[in-house]
C-alpha cells in the first residue's frame, strides 16, 4: 500500500484497503474556522446530540476575519467562541491564535500518522507531518464532530520524484507552483500526492508545510511526505502523544510516478488567474505592480519571514506600493521580534499585522482595488480571489514578494543579493 491507503487502513479497522474503496474512518482531529464553523454549529445542532464525540480533539479557530473586521464577523466569531465555551472545544482567541494551519503543527496538535479532517481546503498542509489530512465540507465536519468519523473514497496516489539540489532561491512553493504549472489545477483531481526526492529530503518542515498546503490546487485530496528526522526534530517538544510513522510499501501501486530535475527549477511566479499559470522568473519579463502580502498559511512561517527580511534588511519598499507582512502565529510573531526581523519589515516601509488571513481571501488588512496587481505569497490567484474581480494577483516565494516590494515590479531576488 502507498502511504495514503496504510493511514487510512489504520483508521477504518481494515488489513488493506484500495483505491475507489468506499470507508468509514476515525478521525484523530477535526477543524473548523470562523467562516466554516457556522454552518458546521448549525448543521450539528440539527442532528440532535448533546455533545461532540471528543472535546479535546475538536479545535475551532477564528483566523478569517479576525480581528473582527465588522459587525457580521463580530456575530461570527461570537457564535464559535460560544459553541466552543459550551462543549470545552480546543479553541484560540485573538491575541492567543494564529493561523489555522500554521498553529495546529506549531502546538503539537497533528501528527504523523493521523487522520485530520478540516472545514478548510488547505487542511491538507498536515501532510508535511507524515498524516492524512484533507479538506471537507461544513456538513461532513458536523457529523465527524458528533461521531468522529467521516465517510470517503480510497484516492488513487501520484507519486512524485525531485531528482538533483535545488538552486539558489528555490524552495517548496516553487516545487508545488512548478508541479501545478506542469498537470495543471486538475492534474491531481482525487489523488494523495506523495513527495520523495534528494530535493524533497532536503526541504525544511517549513517548506514542506507549502507543499502539503497547495496540494488542494493542483486537485488533490491530500499532500504527503513520509514522516523523518526533521519530522521528528520538529515535534520534539511540541507534543508528549505517542504517534506511529507509516512509509509505503516498496511495491505500492501508484497511479503515476512523475520525475522532475530539481535543478533546472528556477523561482517561479504563477499568473493571473490560476496557480497553473506558474513561469519561470527569467520568463516574467516586466509587471508593475501595486502591492506586496507576505504571509497567510502557505508562507507565514519563521523561514518565509527570515527569507523576506534577507531581501528587505537595509532597503525600502518602492513608495508607491504597499507590503503587507503577517506572521503565521503570535509565537512566529514574537521569534521574529526577538530576531530583529519586525525591526526590519519596519524600516524597509513594510506594514506588519497580526496573525490572520485576511488578504489571502480579500478579506480584510489588504483588499485590492479595480486594476491593482498584488505578489502574494498565498496559495490562490483565483478572480476576485483579493479583492476587485478587475485586480490580479501573482504568486510566489517570500524572496520573490520581498524583491518585487523593493523594485515596484516583479523581480528576481539575484537583483538584490
Amino acid at each position: 500500500m502507498t502511504l495514503a491507503e496504510k493511514i487510512l487502513a489504520a483508521h477504518c479497522g481494515k488489513d488493506k484497503v484500495s483505491p475507489g474503496e468506499f470507508i468509514s474512518v476515525k478521525t484523530d482531529f477535526v477543524l473548523s474556522n470562523d467562516i466554516t464553523a457556522p454552518i458546521a454549529i448549525k448543521e450539528f445542532n440539527r442532528l440532535g446530540v448533546s455533545n461532540v464525540f471528543d472535546p479535546k480533539k475538536i479545535v475551532m479557530v477564528p483566523d478569517h476575519f479576525c480581528p473582527n473586521k465588522d459587525i457580521q464577523s463580530a456575530e461570527i466569531a461570537k457564535m464559535i467562541r460560544d459553541f466552543a465555551h459550551k462543549h470545552d472545544l480546543v479553541y484560540f482567541e485573538v491575541g492567543q491564535m494564529g493561523i489555522e494551519h500554521v498553529i495546529l503543527p506549531e502546538k503539537g496538535l497533528v501528527l504523523p500518522g493521523e487522520v485530520i479532517v478540516g472545514a478548510d481546503s488547505h487542511t491538507c498542509t498536515y501532510g508535511a507531518l507524515g498524516a492524512f489530512a484533507t479538506g471537507m465540507g461544513s456538513t461532513d465536519i458536523a457529523v465527524a464532530m458528533a461521531t468522529g468519523e467521516i465517510w470517503m473514497k480510497v484516492p488513487t496516489t501520484i507519486k512524485f520524484v525531485f531528482k538533483g539540489k535545488l538552486r539558489k532561491w528555490v524552495g517548496g512553493k516553487d516545487l508545488i507552483l512548478y508541479i501545478i504549472g506542469k498537470i495543471g489545477v486538475d492534474g491531481a483531481l482525487y489523488s494523495a500526492m506523495e513527495f520523495h526526492g534528494e530535493a524533497i529530503d532536503s526541504l525544511s518542515m517549513d517548506g514542506r508545510f507549502t507543499m502539503s498546503n497547495m496540494a488542494i490546487e493542483a486537485g488533490a485530496k491530500a499532500g504527503i511526505f513520509h514522516a523523518d528526522k526533521k519530522t521528528r526534530d520538529y515535534l520534539k517538544g511540541r507534543t508528549s502523544r505517542k504517534y506511529t510513522e507509516y512509509r509505503s510499501d516498496p511495491n505500492a501501486a501508484y497511479s503515476q510516478v512523475i520525475e522532475y530535475d530539481a535543478s533546472t527549477i528556477e523561482p517561479q511566479v504563477a499568473f493571473p488567474h490560476l496557480p497553473s499559470n506558474a513561469k519561470p522568473i527569467s520568463q516574467v519579463g516586466n509587471v508593475v505592480i501595486d502591492q506586496v502580502v507576505i504571509g497567510s498559511c502557505t508562507n507565514g512561517r519563521m523561514e518565509d519571514l527570515r527569507l523576506a527580511a534577507r531581501i528587505l534588511k537595509g532597503r525600502k519598499v518602492d513608495s508607491r506600493l504597499r507590503c503587507i507582512i503577517l506572521p503565521g502565529s503570535q509565537r512566529i510573531y514574537l521569534d521574529a521580534m526577538k530576531e530583529g526581523l519586525i525591526e526590519t519589515f519596519i524600516k524597509a516601509g513594510a506594514a506588519v499585522s497580526t496573525p490572520t488571513c485576511g488578504p489571502c481571501l480579500g478579506g480584510h488588512m489588504g483588499v485590492l482595488a479595480a486594476g491593482e496587481k498584488c505578489v502574494s505569497t498565498t496559495n490562490r490567484n483565483f478572480v476576485g480571489r483579493m479583492g476587485h474581480t478587475k485586480s490580479e494577483i501573482y504568486l510566489a516565494n517570500p524572496a520573490v514578494a520581498a524583491a518585487s516590494a523593493i523594485f515596484g515590479r516583479i523581480a528576481n531576488p539575484e537583483e538584490v543579493a
